[in-house]
């Protein structure tokens, strides 16, 4: 008479290990991509803040028959209100991302390089986008360069107008 096998169900400790293994490595790979694609994420959104800055200022440009809007530090909190104190130039910025933290609007003078702060949205009158990263060169009077720092604080993005 032969003896049964019996077979047993389940699996061997080997298999196991190999199934964590590789779930292990698709999480290490989740989590090592993760960071990066925050940061373009946040890029993008300052880059379309500068977009639709310069859409911003150009109407308020025109609504004012073409007086640009004057020099000023505008915070975030000030973005879209047009309170006792606030440039009138903040009522057209109600949409931008909270990626930034303030506009300032300034004549270019003789300068010829920016260096906005992390959430900074600098917009020169004046002046046109160089074609190194955060130069300007003169523009005429209704031409603007909208100036912000991307993710990792060493890349300078320029939205001309």
């Amino acid at each position: 008479m032969n003896a049964q096998q019996t077979k047993q169900k389940g699996f061997t400790i080997i298999e196991v290990v190999l199934v964590l293994a590789i779930a292990g490595l698709i999480f290490l790979m989740v989590f090592i991509a993760l960071p990066a694609l925050q940061r373009n994420q946040r890029d993008t959104a300052r880059k379309g803040d500068a977009s639709a800055l310069a859409s911003a200022f150009t109407t308020a440009t025109n609504n004012s028959r073409g007086t640009p809007p004057a020099d000023a530090t505008i915070p975030s909190t000030q973005f879209g209100t047009s309170g006792t104190g606030v440039p009138v130039f903040a009522r057209y910025i109600d949409n931008l991302s909270g990626n930034s933290t303030s506009v300032i609007i300034r004549d270019r003078g003789t300068a010829t390089t920016v260096t906005p702060a992390d959430g900074e949205l600098i917009i020169v009158k004046a002046a046109k986008c160089g074609t190194d990263e955060g130069t300007m060169g003169p523009g005429t009077k209704r031409q603007i360069a909208i100036f912000t720092l991307l993710e990792g604080g060493d890349a300078v993005f320029c939205q001309g107008s």
